[in-house]
């Protein structure tokens, strides 16, 4: 009979706090749709950095156990400001904001929530470290591309804290962004609604209607009935400048979807076809609305005040958002659906992510990393005193400034010691739990 090894019992005792933290935050889908998070959990097999981007939940709840989520450069304001939540390398790219610009910036809110700024910083450093353990960067060129992401949000935030002029600090847009931001930018731009509608619908009798196929699922009569009840309550949640023609939102149709992406899994979707700023087929919109996910962060923060300001996860998405993203989506609002808060937005043909994969040069990631470093701090800065919310009744990014300020190198470092650990840390997650998935330990 063999003794474990130290290490095995160690890999076994984070195993099943794995499984607990797992249960916790997917168990209620889960059970409702096994299949969806078999997909899902395949999905995150693929790599370190595919499971790190599906496990959000599992990181905040090291940050509170390992008692790294405060400390340093966390004070009453600066550990109470609007995070993304769910920060890393890819979730970055462009998208058209309420003014008809292509906007290179962060994306995808759904983690969205009150708290420390350095948890966004710290998520996004980590990923940095896996992704350049993926192209074989030595430590010593991670080391630097995360002090290169901390330099430049540093400097971004002092400028923004200090009333740097707008052409200082301007978007990333087709006029200054460059290299694969632009390249994305010029992508976005290449794409049409015409060509969006055209993989998702059909013409029939003089009108457009979802195609079968494809994954949409027709729906009966009664759940097509209460989508559009929703629908309505919906409505009454958009701006006024949203509304300046209200034939844009008759409904043609409506399908179901089942979500997509890691982070979806087993969450009821739905795609609804709108008339557009026009008569013509041509300008038809598809917008989705699917139920909204609790952020992982918000289980490690107890800020009462926070969890009551929200109506549901639904109105919490939109609103963070509308905070974190300047002249957001036209078309984001929420509703209610069976008891349960819903995001709605666009299905846009102008969203295109930061594609890593043809980045490989490490003077081009780096100056990648810098960008993402300047955009970070220009969400940060987006939502505060001045956003038109009053959770943080203060600017963020004069109280950020002035945390980093007292300690310029304990910053960097900070973000440099917590991306080589984590990193570590996940890439080690990552084969404990493909053991645990391939031997049947989480959907079982």
């Amino acid at each position: 009979m063999s003794v474990p090894r130290p290490v095995e019992v160690a890999d076994e005792q984070r195993g099943e706090e794995i499984l607990a933290v797992f249960d916790t935050a997917f168990g209620e889908l889960l059970a409702a749709d096994p299949a969806a998070f078999q997909v899902k959990f395949r999905k995150m097999a693929a790599s370190a950095f595919a499971f790190y981007r599906g496990t959000a939940c599992l990181f905040y709840n090291d940050l509170e156990r390992e008692r790294t989520g405060a400390g340093p450069f966390l004070d009453e304001r600066t550990g109470r400001v609007w995070i993304h939540g769910d920060l890393h390398a890819e979730n970055f790219g462009t998208y058209m904001d309420a003014n008809g610009r292509l906007i290179f910036n962060v994306n995808d809110f759904d983690e969205a929530y009150i708290g420390p700024f350095t948890w966004d910083l710290k998520r996004l450093a980590a990923s940095l470290a896996l992704i350049g353990y993926t192209k074989a960067l030595s430590d010593e060129q991670i080391t630097g591309l995360v002090e290169t992401y901390a330099d430049a949000y540093r400097l971004r935030i002092h400028a923004l804290a200090t009333g740097a002029k707008d052409d200082e600090v301007p978007p990333f847009n087709l006029d200054t962004a460059q290299g694969p931001l632009l390249g994305a930018l010029r992508s976005a731009r290449s794409r049409t609604r015409f060509g969006l509608l055209d993989s998702m619908t059909e013409i029939r009798e003089y009108e457009r209607r979802f195609a079968p196929g494809g994954g949409a699922i027709e729906l009966d009569a009664a759940t097509r009935y209460k989508i559009l009840a929703a629908f309505d309550g919906y409505l009454e949640t958009l701006p006024e400048s949203s509304l300046a023609r209200p034939d844009s939102y008759r409904v043609k149709d409506v399908v179901g979807r089942r979500g997509v992406g890691i982070g979806s899994a087993g969450l009821p979707s739905y795609n609804i076809l709108l008339e557009g700023n026009s008569d013509a087929l041509e300008n038809d919109v598809v917008i989705y609305m699917k139920q909204a996910q609790t952020p992982a962060v918000s289980r490690h923060i107890t800020d009462r005040a926070v969890r009551e300001y929200f109506l549901h996860e639904g109105h919490r998405t939109v609103i963070s958002q509308r905070a974190l993203q300047a002249h957001a989506d036209p078309w984001l609002g929420w509703t209610e659906l069976d008891g349960a808060g819903q995001l709605v937005a666009e299905v846009s043909p102008y969203a295109v992510d930061l594609d890593w994969s043809d980045l490989d040069d490490p003077e081009e990631i780096a100056t990648v990393v810098a960008d993402l470093g300047r955009a970070t701090a220009t969400m940060h800065s987006a939502a505060d005193n001045e956003s038109g919310h009053s959770l943080v009744p203060f600017s963020t990014e004069r109280s950020i400034d002035a945390a980093i300020a007292a300690d310029e190198e304990g910053f960097s470092r900070l973000l440099v010691d917590f991306a080589h650990s984590y990193g570590a840390r996940a890439r080690a997650d990552h084969q404990i739990f493909v053991d645990l998935f391939r031997n049947g330990r989480l959907t079982s």
